[in-house]
């Protein structure tokens, strides 16, 4: 049966291109899928840190079986859904962001607390100048990631009434915003403040979401941190699903 494989990111610039098709046997699941990748691609096999994988856009473990016409997206750790007019709440971009209009995209008449959280291209990291920033996403599935975070947002703090989240792709430069959340509620006791937190720290987790830093002496892509205690001893390579811990309140 045929699969199609995504690549993105790292994984995507070694491979020397973004897809592939492969013929697997009927059953195959998604580690045997990944075996088949390094085969043909063997540069992976070396250039690969920790990979996560999800089929038609949700994350999977790696015994998860595939089906035809499957679509397979492979990608290192990472760094939508409803739609409110005039705009998405959830959003992957190539146009830069407007905080003002981000948080519009929440604003209801019962909800007198409003907080916005930027992330902006930071110029000077320790002693490394940071020249540009180069972003990248699986624009399906990260929507849709973000559309989850907003339903683990309203399961923590019900009183909070929605969230967007809107994060740039492509090239940025210093000083322009590259991410920005919104949370709205009726009060700013509602949890508001911890559900944008919330956010952004489960946005770095799970949205697959990467960037390149380019520096005035070098690029190189910035991953997330592994999760040791959830590597399989078999495939070292092969990461199970990503998650966060949930603080008891």
């Amino acid at each position: 049966m045929n699969v199609q494989v995504r690549l993105f990111a790292s994984l995507r610039e070694t491979a020397g291109r973004d897809r592939l098709l492969l013929n697997v046997p009927e059953g195959a699941t998604v580690r045997q899928v990944v075996e088949a990748v390094q085969r043909e691609i063997p540069a992976l096999r070396e250039a690969a840190g920790a990979i996560y994988a999800a089929v038609n856009n949700r994350y999977v473990e790696p015994e998860t079986p595939v089906r035809e016409g499957d679509v397979v997206a492979l990608f290192p750790p990472v760094s939508g859904g409803e739609e409110s007019a005039p705009a998405k709440r959830f959003e992957v971009t190539r146009d830069p962001i407007v905080m003002d209009e981000v948080a519009a995209r929440v604003r209801q008449p019962n909800c007198g607390a409003v907080v916005v959280f930027a992330g902006v291209v930071r110029g000077v990291t320790g002693d490394q100048i940071t020249d540009h920033l180069e972003y990248e996403a699986y624009v399906e599935m990260a929507e849709a990631m973000m559309a989850q975070i907003e339903e683990e947002i309203k399961e923590r703090w019900p009183r909070v009434e929605a969230v967007a989240m809107v994060h740039r792709v492509g090239r940025l430069e210093v000083g322009e915003p590259s991410v920005v959340v919104a949370v709205a509620a009726p009060h700013r006791d509602d949890g508001a403040f911890e559900a944008c937190r919330y956010a952004i720290e489960r946005l770095k987790a799970i949205v697959p979401i990467w960037k390149k830093e380019v520096l005035n002496t070098g690029a190189y892509w910035v991953e997330g941190p592994r999760q040791p205690d959830r590597v399989w001893e078999e495939a070292p390579t092969f990461q199970p699903t990503p998650v966060v811990e949930r603080k008891e309140e």
